[in-house]
């Protein structure tokens, strides 16, 4: 096998970037060329994605990746799910994507479970019900700005949003289209009675595509601009979740279990179809889409974000710490009860130590402002929800995991692994940190040939980057 280069485009939550990725026989070499913050901003009231600037910065790292490699085989785009955009139709972006924090689904299942019984609706389609989820988000779409649908011809989720601007393709990537409560996790199609119950026109929603296919070249100005000639464009996991599970260093043979660290905290297992029952709906799981018509079963959790808005409202306040220095603080601190990670009143944007502080006096502890010991109680609390969690997917999919991978950005935070290892049990193998990049460029060389199987590329991925044993 020779050398093929590719390029991810990799967004979160709170940064995005153009990793280049270089494959051959033995190792994969990652190398980033460009990042840039992402961070929503307030319009009118509404909170959005600043998306023009962030299809400025990809270009801009195109630029530099051509700049720095000439031989490009090809590009995949990954992004957080649920979100999208609306165009007309002349394929214009009628707006920039709404966040999916935004206030507009606040109380909205209330109103949605009057439509539709959410038994029946999970029943349909086998996803964990989340306010933030697309069918909810155009549900108040539909009842708070109507005109907006009327005017829309087509719906792209992030990543195949980005698609179409570099290459004038539209479609509905599985995994990501998966995220939406809009889809038949049994026929991974979209699911009419859910459309038709909530009144989303079937006209906005492209068709679905598996991952792994070719979706187009470049657009030839854009190739133009750049300097260099066309090159192709993967419809890889563009859900982030699904192309960090494809970078997770497993064996085949392992019993194992993944843990995606980040923002977002998203636990399961991957299986070969969903499981949508009684048992998986009173554990809220999620089917979700994986590469090879595999299926995550897993659950959302609230991740890292306690911490990101806890080191924000302090910055803000004129105390600046580094990640490193909040855990830190937090490895000599107790944390004198747990909190509900998940609970509603996190989900929203501002005051996060204050709302910490509530829960905790709530639970009869006195007020504290120890910075940590605030983060020390938000780590002990995603610690013990991710083996309550864990333990819940067991019992769903009878398969006990003997290994937890951990994957993602989170595992730079050392404590939260040994923490989750003695709150679990297991084994816990954290990393890589970057899963989600490997899993968009192992779909790019499958695509292309350059790889056999996931398999494969799991075991390059080992070998490449060893993870880190706690517990």
């Amino acid at each position: 096998m020779s050398v093929s280069c590719h390029l991810a485009v990799d967004l979160g939550a709170e940064s995005g970037r153009i990793m280049l990725a270089r494959i051959d026989a033995r190792r994969i070499a990652l190398r980033e060329v460009h990042r840039f913050d992402n961070r929503p901003v307030e319009r009118q009231g509404v909170l959005r994605w600043d998306f023009a600037r962030l299809l400025d910065e990809i270009k801009t790292g195109l630029a530099r990746a051509v700049r720095q490699e000439e031989n490009i085989a090809s590009l995949g785009v990954d992004t957080w799910g649920v979100d999208y955009g609306l165009l007309d139709r002349d394929g214009r972006l009628l707006e920039a994507p709404v966040h999916y924090r935004d206030g507009r689904t606040r109380n909205i299942l209330d109103a949605a479970y009057r439509i539709m019984d959410p038994r029946a609706l999970y029943n349909a389609t086998g996803i964990q019900l989340m306010p933030i989820n697309t069918l909810f988000q155009l549900f108040a779409c539909r009842t708070q700005t109507p005109e907006m649908l009327a005017r829309a011809d087509k719906l792209l989720f992030m990543p195949d949003l980005i698609v179409y601007c570099l290459t004038g393709v539209m479609q509905a990537e599985a995994t990501i289209a998966s995220t939406s409560q809009m889809m038949d996790m049994r026929t991974r199609a979209w699911s009419e009675p859910v459309l038709e119950a909530f009144g989303i026109p079937r006209r906005l929603l492209p068709d679905i595509v598996p991952p792994g296919r070719i979706a187009g070249k470049i657009k030839p100005d854009l190739a133009a601009a750049l300097g260099c000639a066309p090159f192709d464009v993967v419809a890889v996991g563009g859900h982030d979740t699904a192309s960090a599970v494809a970078g997770v260093p497993a064996r085949d043979d392992a019993r194992w279990a993944f843990l995606s660290s980040g923002t977002w905290s998203l636990i399961g297992q991957e299986l070969p179809e969903p499981i949508i029952d009684d048992s998986s709906y009173g554990a809220q799981l999620a089917n979700e889409g994986g590469l090879n018509r595999t299926i995550r079963l897993l659950k959302n959790i609230a991740g890292l974000w306690l911490v990101q808005q806890c080191r924000q409202i302090w910055a803000n306040q004129g105390e600046s710490y580094s990640y490193a220095q909040l855990t830190e603080m937090a490895a000599t601190s107790d944390a004198p009860a747990t909190i509900d990670v998940d609970h509603p009143s996190f989900a929203e944007p501002g005051a996060m130590p204050e709302k910490i502080v509530r829960q905790l006096q709530a639970k009869g502890v006195p007020a504290i402002n120890d910075k940590g010991r605030i983060v020390r109680v938000v780590l002990e609390s995603l610690a013990q929800r991710y083996a309550e969690t864990l333990s819940s997917i067991e019992t769903v999919t009878g398969r006990q995991a003997d290994v937890l991978h951990i994957v993602g950005g989170g595992i730079k935070n050392t404590l939260l692994n040994r923490l989750t290892a003695a709150a679990t049990g297991k084994r816990v193998l954290a990393g890589p940190a970057e899963a989600t990049v490997l899993g968009n460029v192992l779909a790019q060389a499958m695509a292309l040939g350059r790889l056999d199987s996931m398999d494969s590329g799991r075991a390059l991925v080992a070998e490449s980057f060893p993870p880190e044993s706690f517990g």
